[in-house]
């Protein structure tokens, strides 16, 4: 299977152009030399961690040996790998000069690694993914770690990306699972991309988010096969991920793929590294962010806007105050969120007063949009029983006395407006979870 993404005058007025090469299929690997050939490429640089080399790596090795292709290598020895400075260091210093192509093998952290090198050489970029577990592989931006704060830097979309259903099916079931986590979170991301249209005018594409339901049902359709590592299912995932990457592309940006959940998420793995709280697959928390925003999402359902209650809540709101809180519970990572606010000024009483105003005014709207887009808290929890995703903190080791604090920084770790920042605006924040 290939595909190209290109829509010519969409009505949202922005013309969508994705240009990246998809291949999936049994044995997709094999055209690599083909693919070097028609991108000019004679000596690529392979970039791959112990277990991606060992799943494909070595093949894509030893492919370019057999085709005369001479190819430069370098494999991470850490266990696990950080999505951070010293790793981006470590790849870009053994990266040759003489190289005019990266092959990245592997998914989450090897892909947004290799984007960045791609990126600062100037080189064309291929990954060959090892497991459908994130949504990053057709994606512009790499998610990283610095200076303790987790963000979205830009870099390179691949410009040919490479799903060998024979690798993909051989990944751990855990993975597989992550990927059809991070699929379900689109559930809340197209929500809300939808209110912050409506509170803020924010860009909004139909189109786009079509594209992004469909990949979602077709994941959940043949989600209980991905336990068994069954084809039909590891491809649907692994498809549906491209896809979702690359509407963020053509969207110019993440809200097609990702809110409130991602930044719950991103929060835990904030407090992972400061603190050496547990962290799980990216996936797999964002799955457990759904779930939780979900069941904000169905008390947001029962209240009326109330606008003495936000009022009086956002001229008590002490920005200095909260400031300490984040400094404790996230570290130096907490840094960065505050100088947002000297940039962003969400907090700034006259603009929450207009946000309120249009929120009054347009609650029958938001609630039909949650209606629309969002399962239920049964039907998302029937779903992760069938497929072992984690209901609650305690199964992905996390107090669950965090969750209050968690949900209340997540609205500063990005300049998004997210259901955290809806819940600020009413003036509920303290209340509702």
């Amino acid at each position: 299977m290939e595909f190209n993404l290109k829509t010519e005058g969409c009505a949202c007025g922005k013309q969508h152009l994705f240009n990246s090469r998809i291949i999936i299929g049994e044995n997709a690997i094999n055209k690599l030399p083909e693919i070097l050939e028609a991108l000019n490429c004679k000596k690529p640089f392979i970039l791959a961690d112990r277990n991606t080399y060992e799943a494909a790596g070595h093949s894509v090795f030893d492919l370019l040996h057999k085709n005369g292709i001479k190819a430069e290598k370098y494999i991470f020895s850490k266990a696990i790998l950080e999505p951070d400075e010293a790793n981006v260091g470590l790849a870009a210093m053994n990266f040759s000069p003489e190289c005019d192509a990266v092959i990245g093998v592997g998914s989450g952290v090897i892909n947004d690694i290799s984007k960045i090198i791609a990126n600062i050489a100037d080189k064309s970029y291929i990954i060959v993914g090892t497991a459908p577990s994130m949504d990053g592989y057709a994606s512009a931006t790499s998610s990283m770690t610095m200076e303790g704060l987790k963000i979205s830097l830009n870099s390179k979309c691949a410009d040919v990306i490479i799903g060998d259903t024979n690798i993909l099916c051989k990944a751990p079931v855990e993975m597989m699972i992550s990927g059809l986590g991070d699929m379900l979170a689109k559930y809340v991301s197209i929500c809300e991309w939808r209110i912050s249209n409506i509170i803020n005018g924010e860009y909004y594409c139909e189109d786009i988010a079509s594209l992004v339901r469909a990949s979602l049902k077709k994941c959940v359709d043949n989600a209980e096969g991905l336990v068994n590592k069954e084809k039909n299912a590891v491809e649907a995932v692994f498809e549906g991920l491209i896809l979702c990457g690359a509407a963020m592309k053509i969207a110019g940006v993440s809200r097609p793929a990702s809110g409130t959940e991602h930044y719950l998420s991103h929060i835990w793995d904030m407090r992972g590294a400061e603190f050496g709280t547990p962290v799980e697959f990216h996936g797999i928390q964002c799955a457990l962010g759904t779930l939780i925003s979900i069941k904000l999402y169905e008390k947001i359902k029962k209240i009326t806007p109330e606008r003495k209650k936000a009022f009086d809540y956002v001229e008590k709101f002490d920005f200095h105050a909260w400031s300490k809180t984040l400094r404790e519970f996230l570290g130096k990572g907490a840094e960065s969120m505050i100088a947002l606010e000297e940039k962003e000024q969400k907090y700034d009483i006259e603009s929450h007063k207009r946000r309120f105003e249009i929120i009054a005014e347009k609650w029958d709207n938001i609630l039909s949009i949650i209606r629309e887009e969002l399962p239920s808290t049964e039907e998302l929890q029937s779903l992760y029983t069938k497929v072992g995703l984690p209901k609650t903190m305690a199964e992905i080791g996390l107090d669950e006395e965090i969750l209050p604090l968690t949900f209340k920084a997540s609205k500063d770790i990005r300049d998004k407006y997210v259901l955290s920042r809806l819940c600020w605006d009413l003036g509920i924040i303290d209340d509702i979870i």
